[in-house]
């Protein structure tokens, strides 16, 4: 069982608990992301029970009537027991989704996936005609590159500044560095991404410039923010533009919940008042 401390940010161990959150949160203008919880598996078997749960999810997702999407690490899935694997799964999971008209995203992970990441996105991207989306990581050097890749496809991608410690010949290291490189990677999406783009962080002067690029070059545009994250701004942004709630769940919640009371000062001193809190 979560207990309440963690449960600002993770939204229970099972599906039905996870959609009953994004139903909540339909009501306040808000879409939602659903994330099972789960990455780098030594036992394939457990890749493809997450992969199962996953069309499981796509299916309850639709009779639901939700505004919903999910997203998927590749590493969840397959990846480190072979391309193939996770190839397989993946198809799996993007076919439901299209059947259903839900739409999946692909997580990125760490430097070493990014390459077979793209490809997966390149190739469902043109066989569904843009139901899926790819994360990318702007402290990487090589993502503005990525970027003229996918440019000319259907789908989405996703913009974020990257969680992943990577070494100093791949990527930016100071935070000046990468919020650089992230202000590019906005502006270049804006002018050049006909089927919209995702902006996903929760620094305000990000936001403030994402915001610009749309006046300037009218793209269209959604926010995507964590659950238990600055959740009033997210409502107060969702009355002028779409916004997406990242709402991961599953057993496997702890890790999770630890990475982002660590992450950020705000969220470690909202995790002490929950505990203190009579």
């Amino acid at each position: 069982m979560i207990p309440p401390i963690a449960s600002n940010f993770v939204a229970g161990e099972e599906p039905a608990t996870a959609i009953d959150h994004v139903r909540t949160i339909n009501d306040d203008g808000i879409n939602g992301i659903l994330n099972l919880l789960g990455e780098h598996y030594d036992d394939p078997a457990e890749a493809a029970a997450d992969a199962d749960e996953y069309v499981q999810l796509v299916t309850d997702l639709n009779d639901a009537g939700l505004d919903c999407c999910i997203s998927v690490k590749p590493s969840q899935i397959g990846l480190d027991h072979g391309d193939d694997v996770f190839a397989d799964h993946l198809e799996r999971i993007v076919e439901a989704g299209t059947e259903r008209d839900v739409f999946v995203w692909i997580d990125m992970e760490d430097h070493t996936t990014t390459d077979v990441t793209l490809d997966a996105f390149e190739r469902h991207a043109l066989e569904t005609d843009g139901n899926v989306g790819v994360c990318v990581q702007a402290n990487l050097e090589r993502t503005i590159d990525d970027l003229e890749r996918l440019a000319d496809l259907p789908g989405k991608v996703r913009l974020v500044k990257g969680a992943y410690n990577e070494p100093a010949s791949i990527a930016h290291q100071s935070k000046e560095a990468v919020d650089e490189a992230y202000r590019d990677c906005i502006a270049y999406a804006f002018e050049h991404f006909e089927d919209g783009v995702a902006v996903g962080s929760h620094d305000p002067a990000m936001i403030d410039y994402a915001q610009e690029c749309h006046a300037e070059y009218g793209t269209p545009y959604e926010l995507q923010l964590l659950m238990g994250v600055r959740e009033r701004a997210q409502r107060e942004l969702a009355a002028d533009c779409e916004v997406y709630q990242y709402v991961p769940y599953g057993d496997r919640w702890f890790s999770y919940f630890y990475r982002r009371v660590r992450e950020r000062k705000e969220n470690a001193l909202f995790a002490l008042r929950a505990v203190l809190r009579p």
